[in-house]
Formats: C-alpha cells, structure tokens, sequence
C-alpha cells in the first residue's frame, strides 16, 4: 500500500514535469527553479534540525580550531565564543550533510540528470569552499546577534541568509554545469536500441 502510494506521488509528479515541459522552455524552467527551491526548503529543515541538535550539544566544546581556520573563524570575526570546534562543526556538518541530500534530489527529481560520479565529486569541492564561506558569514553574523540579545534565535536567521548565497551559486552551477538534464534523443535511442532486441 506504501509502494503503491509512493509510485501515485512520482507519477503525479513526473505528469506535473511533462505538462510544463509542453507549455515550452520558460515554463519548464521556471518548474525546475520552483522544484529548486523545494528541495532549498527540504535542504533548510533538514539543517535546522542537524543544526540545532548538533550545536547545543557541542556548544562546549571549545577547543581552538587549528592553522587557517583558526585565521578564518579568528575571535574578532565571528566572535570569542565561536572561534571553536564546538561553533565551526554543527554549522559545517549540517550544511554538507543537507546539501548533499538535496544534490542528490535535484539530480534525480528536478533536472532528471545522468550525470556522472565525477560530477558528485566536483560538487563537493564546490560545496566545502561555499560552506566554509557560509559558516565564516554565519559566525559574524551569529556576533552580531550575540551583541543584540538574540542568540536562541540567530542561528536560523544567519543559516537562512547563508543558504540564500548557496542558493544564488548552487542553482546555477547544477542545472547550467553538473546536472544538466538527460537529452531527449538521448533516451529516445536507448529506448529503441531496447526494443529492437
């Protein structure tokens, strides 16, 4: 019964795609764009519990963070009581961990793409740097909201404006270069190399 209700969500689904794909390309685009954002919104909860699980448990671990990081994340920046394992861990983990749920979503939901494994790979070079970026801007901004009194609420505001930067670069990058969505003759002739056998 599961199954079956499962497969009743993927062809809703998979109808939804093939309607807007007949209305033409700007539809279609702005479908996937919607889908993105979809997946954004599943990749944000996701976070947001990883997130505050992992950084109230961590939160004393205040073990200085070693070399560069410790120049990235330096107590003037993000704040003496984050310059840490215990700050930089939850919000890194949290972030690789989602966003690479919703990689996988939007490889085979909303581009539909056959992209190789190599492309994965290239995604999480990408996907460390911008996280790195990410947690150093969520650090200052965690700062700011410390000075202000805000705290509970400041990690969910700081990972919210965090994951709008990704989603400004990591939308681009996976529908125009790693999740380019399968060519239509592509599959067309796979189809008709399988049926004439």
């Amino acid at each position: 019964m599961e199954e079956n209700s499962k497969n009743k969500i993927i062809k809703f689904l998979d109808n939804l795609d093939d309607k807007f794909e007949k209305k033409g390309k700007l539809f279609k685009n702005l479908w996937q764009l919607f889908k993105f954002g979809f997946v954004s919104f599943i990749i944000t909860v996701i976070q947001l519990g990883l997130l505050y699980l992992m950084y109230y448990l961590m939160k004393g671990w205040t073990e200085p963070l070693p070399g560069f990081l410790a120049v990235i994340f330096s107590p003037e920046t993000v704040g003496e009581d984050h310059a840490n394992w215990g700050y930089m861990l939850p919000f890194f983990l949290s972030n690789f961990i989602a966003n690479t749920v919703g990689y996988f979503l939007n490889k085979s939901r909303t581009f539909k793409s056959d992209a190789p494994i190599w492309h994965y790979l290239v995604y999480i070079v990408v996907l460390i740097i911008l996280i790195m970026f990410s947690t150093w801007l969520q650090g200052v901004l965690m700062n700011v909201f410390i000075v202000w009194g805000v705290e509970v609420i400041g990690p969910f505001i700081a990972m919210n404006l965090a994951g709008f930067v990704q989603f400004l670069v990591l939308y681009p990058l996976q529908k125009f270069v790693l999740l380019r969505e399968r060519k239509v003759e592509q599959v067309e002739s796979v189809n008709d190399d399988q049926e004439s056998k």
